[in-house]
């Protein structure tokens, strides 16, 4: 089930993309919040990219990683979503909110990113059914100027 245009519109406008970026998706099934895919598609400019398509090696901006309880490991799927994610990406992780079926705890999360080498930077509210925590890698420490 998906949520109003104009919700979705001001969710995809604080996910931290930018018109023009490629974006990936994974772990798209038959649940996933079509009017979500949609307002990222119009708000980039761009079409999804399906990197569950072994075929595809093209670099990414951001990926889409819908994920649920039962999907497997959620370390390697964010392990391999970094293949194709520029260095400067992101990673949208899109699971199901409180209490909805595949619901994935906040700690299991927390634990996956950091042990894919990745940080938490922002969970934003998503839709009715969906939540989104952005995920990246972290930022390389800065060089002491000599």
């Amino acid at each position: 089930m998906g949520a109003g245009s104009t919700e979705v519109e001001a969710i995809v406008g604080r996910l931290g993309l930018t018109q023009g970026d490629i974006v990936g998706e994974m772990g798209y099934d038959e649940d996933v919040d079509h009017d979500l895919r949609d307002a990222v598609a119009d708000f980039t400019g761009e079409e999804l990219i399906d990197l569950d398509d072994q075929s595809i090696d093209q670099v990414v901006d951001a990926g889409l990683l819908w994920w649920r309880d039962a999907d497997g490991d959620l370390t390697d799927a964010l392990v391999d979503s970094l293949t194709l994610l520029a260095d400067d990406g992101a990673i949208l992780l899109i699971s199901p909110k409180t209490g909805r079926d595949g619901y994935v705890e906040s700690s299991d999360i927390s634990e996956a990113a950091q042990t894919a080498g990745m940080s938490q930077t922002t969970s934003v509210g998503g839709t009715q059914d969906w939540m989104i925590t952005r995920l990246s890698r972290p930022r390389a420490p800065r060089q002491p100027r000599h």
